[in-house]
């Protein structure tokens, strides 16, 4: 479901700044724009869909227009031209008191510089929104505590921002975006001020509060690993242009454009690529019903020296190898007596880095299992050592 489409937005700073949406139209650069008309492009003719419970990421180098857009879309910056439209309602038609209330109850902002109030303590800090909105004082106390558990800061209520970490205060912010249950979460490179360390552990608070709580997260940052780590989707942006909208990974393997391609080719691909996208169908497998002839047959059917034996819905049973089941057969022993289960196995969100030493070491190809440890695919060896050359 889509929760906000973007329609044709263009920003333009400078007044008045509609003057020159023609000469816009018509393909002038935005650089002979600036010096002709003293006018500034911020966001050129973009349009997109965000889904609902999606992490949209928006990318690009300083100066692209990243955080133009996300301004555009709770209209702390409004747009020259274009639509947005949240949950099929245009907001950029609202008059203030509709805007009001769709910045009250619908959308939330976490910022750079967390933007905490120095006189608050962290609970007051959480409770910021909720104050605005008119709740008791009870319920709002009530709301933050259960959100302080959330971003993990229980014991941290009475201290000032002063008193906590960067990493600590803007937990402090997204409690405080996240207290008034906002349907949309705007982002604006909420970790950059941080150092590395702490901005790592951001960001899997980040990917662990979305798992619970599915907002529709449209995230802003300058460093492509942070994208591609935390983005459902990413827009790269360059000179106020969206230059390709996709999945990480299709944006590593099949980039757009030049530019695409240039922005990516240093990028980790270990980090980026996970195990459902280097797995394949196993050519030959085997039920315990299918017995030891069938085994031995697939094997060298397929020139292989073993096999996975899963039952009829594909569940994983263990694994088959030549000489287990030649030993088998003379030894008149089942194929359930033989079944080997010194194989690693993974699921299909497992990143390729983590992959490389289980790969290494085993004998074996990796098992892809779901939840229910059915046999999603299998990794051999080779498929994650090529990775790293591709």
């Amino acid at each position: 479901m889509v929760k906000i489409k973007v329609e044709n937005l263009t920003k333009i700073f400078g007044r008045p700044p509609r003057t020159v949406l023609k000469k816009l139209q018509e393909g002038i650069s935005k650089e002979k724009l600036l010096a002709e008309t003293g006018h500034t492009i911020g966001v050129n003719n973009v349009s997109f869909d965000v889904h609902e419970g999606e992490t949209f990421v928006i990318m690009g180098l300083s100066g692209s227009g990243k955080s133009t857009l996300i301004r555009c879309l709770n209209l702390l910056n409004r747009p020259t031209a274009g639509k947005i439209y949240v949950d099929g309602e245009n907001i950029t038609a609202y008059n203030k008191a509709a805007l009001k209330q769709y910045r009250k109850d619908k959308v939330a902002m976490v910022f750079q510089h967390f933007g905490l109030f120095t006189h608050r303590t962290v609970i007051n800090n959480i409770e910021y929104g909720l104050e605005v909105k008119g709740i008791p004082k009870k319920e709002r106390n009530e709301i933050a505590a259960g959100i302080l558990s959330t971003v993990g800061l229980q014991g941290w209520e009475d201290k000032y921002p002063n008193e906590l970490s960067g990493g600590m205060q803007q937990r402090v912010g997204l409690a405080r975006a996240l207290a008034n249950d906002p349907d949309i979460l705007l982002m604006d490179e909420p970790f950059s001020a941080l150092d590395p360390l702490i901005r790592r552990d951001m960001q899997f608070e980040l990917i662990e509060i979305q798992a619970k709580l599915k907002k529709t997260i449209v995230f802003i940052t300058h460093d492509i690993n942070e994208a591609f780590k935390l983005g459902d989707r990413v827009a790269v942006m360059k000179d106020g242009n969206i230059e390709q909208i996709d999945t990480p990974e299709n944006i590593l393997t099949s980039p757009a454009s030049e530019y695409i391609k240039e922005f990516v080719k240093d990028i980790d691909r270990t980090r980026v690529l996970q195990a459902q996208h280097i797995m394949f169908t196993p050519s030959a497998l085997v039920t315990p019903r299918d017995g030891l002839k069938v085994a031995v047959k697939e094997m060298q059917k397929n020139g292989i020296s073993s096999l996975f034996a899963v039952n009829n819905a594909r569940i994983l049973q263990g694994l088959v190898t030549i000489d287990d089941a030649i030993r088998a057969i003379n030894e008149n022993l089942t194929l359930e007596n033989i079944l080997n289960h010194e194989y690693h196995t993974t699921g299909p969100e497992t990143y390729v880095k983590d992959l490389i030493p289980l790969a290494s070491e085993s004998k074996y190809p990796i098992a892809v299992v779901n939840e229910d440890n059915k046999l999603l695919g299998i990794i051999v060896r080779v498929s994650v050592l090529s990775s790293l050359l591709a």
